[in-house]
């Protein structure tokens, strides 16, 4: 998985517990980066924020509010 700016990554391993914060994206794809320790990282799961029917809200227009009037 690529790398990219501000991700932050920690380790899988329970007695290391390292984290750490990308100051510079990587360009490798498809491997995930690997901790000091040996270990493989994974990034931290962030559930999506969505309220109800988020996706109904319209941007209202001002040619189309105009024609209104």
């Amino acid at each position: 998985m690529r790398m990219k700016l501000e991700d932050r990554w920690h380790c899988i391993n329970p007695a290391c517990g390292c984290e750490v914060l990308v100051a510079s994206g990587g360009s490798e794809d498809g491997k995930n980066p690997r901790c000091s320790c040996g270990a493989a990282m994974k990034k931290r799961y962030v559930s999506p924020v969505v309220t109800y029917l988020d996706f109904l809200k319209l941007e209202e227009n001002p040619t189309v509010a105009a024609r209104k009037e």
